[in-house]
């Protein structure tokens, strides 16, 4: 009996040390994986988005009559929403400031926290301002894969230090203004706008 317990244990010892080297040769292929990166790749595919992204927004924006960029809604539970003209300057200066800080520069201090430049106040003025961050953006996805060009935290990401990489910097960015476009088509919908890409 006592020699079945040591096989037993023999046995189950032999099958945890495989299943340890399993793990170390699983974690070697990943980071081999990771020390691969295709950054010509990577950035083509988040030249589209960002694009798509970029098309998205400003037709959106531009959709919305001049008029009601002022419009928050009321009807509900919107207390101390932001009208449609804030949310777009809220979204650009969140472009500006992950742009930057996926280019290790500092954001434009018109950025402010988030809620863009107090001057820029028209529905002109707001498009020039979402253009120019999605420009600002394009310059950060165009530096993927130099090493030359520095990336650093952004004090409104949730990724810091270490975490922090140049296409997770611009990925945030996007998922951030898709959340701001679900937004934006409900403001256009509930002014009578039929959004442009829901058009036939």
């Amino acid at each position: 009996m006592q020699k079945m317990k040591w096989i037993v244990i023999s046995i189950l010892m032999l099958l945890s040390c495989g299943n340890i080297w399993a793990q170390a040769g699983q974690m070697r292929v990943i980071a081999e994986d990771a020390a691969s990166l295709d950054a010509p790749r990577e950035k083509h595919a988040l030249q589209v988005l960002v694009k798509l992204t970029e098309k998205l927004l400003v037709s959106a924006a531009d959709a919305m009559p001049a008029d009601k960029y002022g419009f928050a809604p009321t009807d509900g539970e919107f207390k101390g929403v932001r009208t449609f003209g804030q949310m777009v300057k809220h979204l650009s200066a969140t472009n500006y400031i992950l742009a930057a800080a996926a280019l290790g520069e500092e954001p434009p201090a018109d950025a402010g926290d988030e809620l863009g430049p107090e001057a820029v106040r028209t529905k002109d003025e707001i498009l020039n301002y979402l253009k120019g961050s999605f420009a600002y953006l394009n310059k950060a996805v165009e530096a993927i894969g130099q090493k030359t060009v520095p990336v650093k935290s952004s004090p409104i990401s949730p990724l810091k230090g270490t975490e922090v990489t140049r296409i997770a910097l611009v990925v945030e960015s996007l998922v951030h203004a898709f959340d701001h476009y679900g937004q934006m088509v409900e403001y256009l919908r509930m002014n009578g706008v039929v959004p442009p890409a829901s058009r036939p």
